[in-house]
């Protein structure tokens, strides 16, 4: 560090390091929409000009663009609905089993207690049929015994995963013992047709068909599908029934089983099947281990088992704990949710049988070619996709104290400085969004962020509750798992969004207090939100659903009071291997991030192809509650500092390479732990059918690839499982200007196309093309503002 004018000067490196470029790669090209190559963005940006040519003062209108179309191109607006909608189809007609199968409940050994365990398998779905149709063989490897019965029932899709006869319609089963992992072979009770697992009567009616034929001491629903957190989830696109609703949320994303409906759909179960209270329902489904949904879940079963992430392709470990629950079906329903949680992952029948292990590796894992070469094994295997999991056991009898605590806990948070809880809420662990990697996660870690306050606050009733929110945590959550790359998960999260989430009707108090019906009626959480962000005062015997009028003064807590100056660069003009000096003064609060923004100027089509987008490191980082987040000075003006190499990032998939952009997500503990993502495509070689997709990248390498099944509103988020041969369409952001250089709106065009193959898709670096050149600073605050400041920059 040094001064310049009294200023401490930052001499800032990028987050991602780069490599020995490997060529010069070619300049992007902007193709129109009459070459049918592009998908634009449905948005109208208006009053935002950037002029066509000229230096670098032409461009600085920018700073009035990027965060709002950022922010904008992952909601989608927020108009309604374009979607027909249909009547809900009648319920399905019970189906006892067949009295040949002699299951007329036995009177309970002394040590011993009768199971009835439901599968509920909604695996219509391009991403999702082969994993769940591999967990329900998974879970015909132990089958049903004298104690522990199992049954499922199963939607496959009509044109994914073609393995084991290819069926497409709903069937259900008796699970008996077999060792095919490949073919099912347990009794098919009856093929009930093409069935809605997007209704809920579809579920009530599956509960009350088991329960019916099979009465048992303890009961055991598992639900299996997409999940998104407080929206819900359970899509279905075969019938593809869309209610209509006045939700904004539900008139967008049509077909799901959204909060409110499950809540409904269990109440109606119970009374349909006659027993009080479920004694454990599980949801092997991501994004679910949510106090919203827990709310939902709490009235009909004693323990639930929920994660907070998104779930490894892989799913929960079917044979271990129905191995386990055969071996002693004398334990305690607390026993079993601690058994699924034990055994998540490490003793997947993916990783522990030879031959299954062999099958995923084979069959295109990321990991298994990284493995392979390292000479690692099931251990490796298994940390490797433990790294971002989370899976929690959830003891609900417990969950009224919770609420008590977590009441009490939000009612002091009015006494505290906003900004701090905007900075608690932008630290805490978080998890994927549904809503676009171009906001700030919203879905963050309930004791995590409790206990960063705890730690920050002056306020000592503040940090009372706090201390004891978190312990009520712990008392809840009996069993948890979570990888390294989620230090500061307890178990349960929940949604805190900023302000332009809160502020649209699909994505806030509309929406929100609507789906989750249930939490926002019985705790302040809305209460507070409305606090925060309209500074609505409220008491303790306020829970009620707090929706804000249209047009009601909002306040911004973590909006930072920036200041940048212009971008400075030096020489303006370089050749490849030469670099330029990037130069701004900054001061201001409520700085969380700062970003390098590079993109490429396409003369002739007057569009701004966005390259490279990357944290830039602060000389100190700080941990707090095992979180990592960079440190920016907020008391004094700094002037930050950047050489720039004319280089861009690229993709390889082991034949070819091609430049690709680079999303940063998590700033990690360490560059090595930083994490990015890359927008596409993803094609499935078998079907020929496509679904959009990220791929995620850590220290040069694949980790994950993730598709998202939804609309652009929201998505719900899977693992894929790669198959060689599939294909993955890499998508280019362009801004496209008219002739004044008034922006029309955020462009996503298709690009090149890569192919999954033996080796493992890894990142490099290319010399950028010859052209002009738009470089900046995006300085972002606590509530996820950009304030960006850009220069003009020739390569030749």
């Amino acid at each position: 560090m040094s001064e310049n004018n009294g200023r401490e000067v930052i001499e800032a490196g990028r987050r991602r390091k780069d490599s020995t470029p490997a060529g010069r790669t070619e300049a992007p090209k902007r193709r129109r929409s009459d070459t049918g190559a592009d998908t634009e963005s449905p948005l109208e940006l208006k009053g935002t000009q950037i002029a066509a040519g000229g230096r670098s003062g032409c461009w600085l209108v920018l700073l009035l663009l990027l965060a709002g179309i950022y922010f904008l191109l992952s909601i989608g607006g927020d108009s309604g609905s374009d979607l027909d909608a249909a009547q809900a189809p009648s319920q399905l007609p019970a189906q006892p089993l067949p009295a040949t199968l002699g299951l007329t409940p036995a009177t309970s050994a002394e040590d011993q207690q009768t199971w009835l365990v439901m599968l509920y398998l909604d695996a219509d779905d391009p991403i999702l049929e082969e994993d769940i149709l591999f967990d329900l063989n998974e879970a015909e490897r132990v089958g049903s015994s004298e104690y522990v019965h199992v049954v499922a029932q199963i939607d496959r899709y009509r044109s994914g995963f073609n393995g084991d006869g290819d069926w497409t319609s709903a069937y259900r089963y008796y699970l008996t013992r077999d060792d095919d992992l490949n073919s099912l072979h347990s009794m098919r009770i009856s093929d009930i047709g093409e069935v809605d697992m997007a209704d809920g009567n579809s579920l009530v009616d599956f509960v009350a068909w088991a329960v019916s034929s099979i009465p048992a001491d303890r009961y055991v629903l598992i639900l299996s599908d997409h999940g998104m957190g407080w929206p819900g989830g359970w899509s279905d696109p075969d019938p593809g029934v869309n209610p209509p609703s006045e939700v904004p949320l539900v008139a967008r994303l049509g077909a799901n089983i959204y909060l409110m409906e499950l809540d409904e759909s269990l109440e109606a179960a119970r009374q349909a099947a006659g027993i009080e209270k479920f004694d454990l329902i599980g949801l092997d489904a991501c994004l679910m281990g949510q106090m919203e949904v827990l709310a939902a879940l709490q009235p009909h079963t004693r323990y639930a088992v929920v994660s907070e992430e998104v779930e490894p392709s892989l799913g929960w470990a079917y044979a271990a704990f129905l191995q386990g629950l055969t071996a002693n079906a004398g334990m305690s329903a607390e026993d079993l949710s601690k058994l699924i949680v034990g055994s998540y992952i490490r003793q997947d029948l993916r990783l522990v049988d030879p031959q299954a292990r062999e099958a995923y590796l084979r069959g295109g894992s990321v990991l298994g070619p990284v493995l392979e070469r390292s000479g690692g094994g099931v251990d490796q295997l298994a940390q490797k996709l433990e790294y971002n999991a989370t899976l929690s056991a959830i003891d609900l009898t417990y969950f009224p104290l919770l609420l008590q605590k977590f009441d009490a806990f939000v009612y002091a948070l009015q006494s505290e400085d906003q900004s701090r809880v905007a900075q608690a809420r932008t630290y805490s662990q978080s998890y994927t969004s549904i809503f676009g990697s171009q906001v700030p996660p919203a879905y963050i870690d309930l004791g995590n962020f409790a206990a960063v306050l705890a730690r920050s606050t002056a306020d000592n009733r503040l940090k009372q509750t706090a201390t004891d929110l978190v312990a009520a945590v712990d008392q809840v959550v009996v069993a948890d798992v979570h990888g390294a790359g989620v230090p500061g998960s307890s178990g349960i999260s929940i949604y805190f969004p900023n302000s332009p989430l809160y502020s649209a009707s699909i994505t806030g108090a509309q929406s929100y207090t609507a789906v989750a019906s249930r939490f926002a009626s019985a705790t302040l959480w809305d209460d507070f939100l409305g606090f925060h962000y309209h500074d609505l005062p409220f008491e303790p015997q306020d829970a009620l659903r707090v929706v804000p009028q249209v047009g009601f003064p909002l306040r911004i807590p973590g909006q930072g009071s920036v200041l940048v100056s212009s971008l400075t660069s030096s020489p303006a003009v370089i050749r490849s291997g030469q670099t330029t000096r990037l130069s701004a003064d900054i001061s201001g609060q409520n700085i969380a991030y700062i970003y390098l923004f590079v993109g490429f100027y396409d003369r002739n089509a007057n569009s701004i192809n966005v390259l490279d987008v990357d944290f830039l490191e602060s000389p100190e980082s700080q941990q707090v509650e095992g979180v990592h987040m960079p440190v920016w000075d907020q008391d004094r003006p700094f002037t930050l500092a950047f050489n720039w190499k004319p280089v861009v990032f690229s993709i390889s998939d082991g034949d070819t390479i091609e430049p690709a952009l680079f999303d940063p997500l998590d700033y990690g503990v360490s560059p090595e732990q930083a994490m990015y993502a890359v927008d596409g495509t993803y094609t499935f070689s078998q079907s020929g059918e496509h679904v959009a997709a990220r791929l995620w990248f850590q220290d040069g390498t694949m980790t994950a690839v993730y598709g998202y099944a939804g609309s652009q509103v929201a998505a719900a988020p899977h693992e894929i499982t790669p198959r060689v041969g599939d294909r993955f369409t890499l998508q280019e952001r362009w801004l496209d200007l008219d002739s004044t250089g008034k922006v029309l709106g955020v462009i996503n065009q298709p690009g090149k196309t890569l192919t999954f193959g033996e080796a493992p898709f890894s990142w490099g670096s290319l010399e950028a093309p010859q052209g002009e050149y738009l470089l900046g600073f995006l300085v972002e605050d606590l509530d996820g503002n950009t304030f960006p400041v850009f220069t003009q920059v020739f390569v030749q």
